[in-house]
């Protein structure tokens, strides 16, 4: 079965310095339907790709939904789903109207840096056939040896291996207790309960 796309075409990540995007986690209902919405759009619309199939019972399940706006326009996602002993990329999909500009990579480099700043050192993840320079060149993925290309929702993929470089303030099990209370992706910034550790603690009735 092959993709009715032509390849993508691999060219230098544009300065996204003016261009509008921006990369959030998706946190709330609104964020999460945005989230469905272009789903629903590129792999449904564009790909034919039936409902049961594109939502698979994941979404809920240690999943993370990022979230690429333009100027506040939902126009791509990607869903990370968290492994023992790696982080899987899923679900990328950008608007058809939104793409050869720098959302994807931008997109994609801020899917690597959450796995990194959560500890992970190595990341998979399923890529099309017309991918794989994209994933090769910039961000120096392997198509897996041993492991042969499969299909599903009649699209062709092969499995690729990334290495990440976890930061020297990576998230452990030895991080700040307030830190592992944080929203996610927002470890650098108090949240409601570090404002709430101000208050002396309250000590149960006997």
């Amino acid at each position: 079965m092959n993709a009715p796309f032509k390849p993508l075409s691999v060219k230098p990540p544009v300065s996204p310095a003016d261009d509008g995007f921006s990369v959030v986690v998706a946190r709330t209902l609104e964020d999460l339907m945005r989230v469905m919405v272009v789903r629903s759009l590129v792999y449904m619309g564009a790909q034919t790709c039936p409902y049961d199939e594109e939502f698979d019972g994941n979404d809920f399940a240690g999943a993370t939904h990022l979230l690429l706006l333009k100027h506040g326009e939902p126009v791509g996602v990607v869903r990370m789903r968290w492994f023992a002993g790696f982080a899987k990329l899923e679900r990328l999909a950008i608007r058809a109207e939104y793409r050869g500009g720098c959302g994807l990579m931008l997109l994609s480099k801020a899917a690597f840096s959450l796995a990194e700043r959560k500890g992970y050192h190595r990341l998979m993840g399923h890529a099309q056939m017309r991918l794989v320079p994209y994933w090769t060149r910039y961000f120096h993925g392997r198509v897996r040896t041993g492991r042969r290309p499969f299909s599903f929702s009649d699209y062709d993929y092969v499995e690729m291996e990334f290495d990440l470089e976890p930061p020297k303030d990576a998230v452990t099990i030895d991080s700040d207790p307030l830190v592992l209370l944080r929203p996610e992706g927002e470890w650098d910034r108090p949240g409601i309960l570090d404002r709430s550790a101000a208050r002396s603690a309250r000590r149960h009735a006997s």
